[in-house]
C-alpha cells in the first residue's frame, strides 16, 4: 500500500557529465540547483544577472547575452545610496557607479563566453506576472525598492511566452547546435499574488513550457513542480515561511534531477568529490600541526589525481596547493 502519489522522471537521453557544462537561469530554484552543481565541481554559470523570475525578464538576459552587451553609467538608477540596474538582481547593487558596472559587466563578459559553447542551458521560471517601468518602459528584473507607482503590472499569457521563445531558443541553438534547454517551473509560491493568481501564474508557465517542449527541438522539461506539490505535499518540506522548499525538500528533488540528467557512469566519481568536498570542509583544531598538514597534503594529491582523470572537473587554484589549501574554501 502507498501512502503518497509519486512524479515519475524517466532518465533522459542525453545526460550531463563532466565532460559538459550548463549554463542555469531563473528563479531562486535555479540557485539551489545550480548550487548542487558547483558542489558536485560541474562547470556551471548560475545567474549571471541575479535571480530573474518572469520570462519575458529571462529572455532579455538571454538577448543580451547573445549581444555581448556593456553596461554604462546611463543603465544605473539610484535610489537610498545605492546604484542598481532594473535588469538585475540586487546583489549587483553597489555604492559607486564604477564599482557596480565591474560587478555587471565583469559577469556579463564571462556569462556571454559561458552562453557561446555550453552544452545545457537551464531555465526556472517563477511568474508570469511582469513588472514594467513606466518612465522607461524597461522590463524590469527587479524593482530595487522604487515606489510602485513608477511600475506597470501585467501577467504574461502562455501564448506570449511562446511566441517569444520559439525564435530566441531557434537562434541560440543555430549558433550552438549542441545545446539543449531544460525547462522548470518553481514551486514556490508568489503568496504576496494570492493563493489563485499564484496558482494561475503557475498554470501560464507549465502550459507555456509544454507547448515549448512540444514544438522546440532538443528542448525538455523536469517536474520540480509538481514533484513539491503533489509528492511532497506536506508541510514539513517546506521551510519556516511555509512557502520554500525545506533544506531536505531540495536534496530530494536534487536526486531526482540527478537520476534523471546525470549519467549514472559518473556517479562513483561523485561520491568521490563529495568526500573530497567534507574533507576541505575539515576545521582543525591546531592547523600548523604536522598530522594536518600531512592531511593536506594527501587531500592535495587525491585533488591532482582526481583532476588527471578529468580536466574539466574544477577545482580552485588554493585547493590544488598543499601549502596554501583553505579548509574555508569551499
Amino acid at each position: 500500500m502507498e501512502f503518497r502519489t509519486f512524479v515519475k522522471c524517466e532518465p533522459s537521453v542525453c545526460q550531463l557529465d563532466y565532460d559538459n557544462s550548463m549554463l542555469l537561469m531563473g528563479s531562486c530554484f535555479t540557485e539551489n540547483i545550480g548550487q548542487k552543481l558547483k558542489y558536485f565541481r560541474f562547470r556551471t554559470e548560475i545567474n549571471p544577472y541575479g535571480i530573474v523570475y518572469n520570462p519575458l525578464s529571462v529572455a532579455n538576459v538571454l538577448k543580451m547575452l547573445e549581444e555581448g552587451r556593456r553596461f554604462t553609467e546611463k543603465d544605473l538608477w539610484e535610489n537610498q545610496g545605492k546604484w542598481v540596474s532594473f535588469y538585475h538582481h540586487g546583489s549587483f547593487a553597489a555604492l559607486g557607479k564604477e564599482e557596480c558596472l565591474q560587478g555587471i559587466n565583469t559577469r556579463l563578459a564571462q556569462a556571454a563566453a559561458f552562453l557561446k559553447q555550453t552544452d545545457y542551458l537551464l531555465i526556472t521560471f517563477g511568474t508570469a506576472w511582469v513588472y514594467r517601468h513606466r518612465a522607461t518602459g524597461i522590463i524590469v528584473s527587479n524593482c530595487h525598492k522604487f515606489p510602485g507607482t513608477d511600475f506597470e503590472r501585467f501577467r504574461l499569457s502562455a501564448e506570449e511566452i511562446v511566441q517569444l521563445y520559439q525564435p530566441l531558443l531557434a537562434g541560440l541553438r543555430e549558433r550552438n547546435p549542441r545545446l539543449k534547454v531544460i525547462f522548470t517551473v518553481s514551486p514556490i509560491r508568489h503568496w504576496k499574488d494570492g493563493a489563485h493568481a499564484n496558482q494561475v501564474s503557475k498554470a501560464i508557465l507549465l502550459l507555456a513550457t509544454e507547448a515549448l517542449c512540444r514544438y522546440v527541438p532538443q528542448t525538455y522539461y523536469f517536474p520540480a513542480y509538481e514533484i513539491l506539490m503533489d509528492e511532497l505535499r506536506d508541510y514539513r518540506f517546506y521551510a519556516d515561511d511555509m512557502l520554500h522548499p525545506s533544506s531536505v525538500a531540495i536534496e530530494y528533488i536534487w536526486e531526482k534531477f540527478r537520476d534523471t540528467w546525470i549519467a549514472p557512469r559518473i556517479y562513483d566519481l561523485m561520491r568521490r568529490i563529495d568526500k573530497l568536498n567534507k574533507s576541505l570542509a575539515h576545521r582543525p583544531f591546531l592547523a600548523e600541526s604536522a598530522e594536518y598538514l600531512n592531511f593536506k597534503k594527501r587531500l592535495s594529491e587525491e585533488i591532482q589525481a582526481l583532476k588527471k582523470e578529468n580536466q574539466n572537473i574544477w577545482f580552485g587554484s588554493d585547493e590544488l596547493s598543499s601549502s596554501n589549501s583553505s579548509v574555508s574554501s569551499v
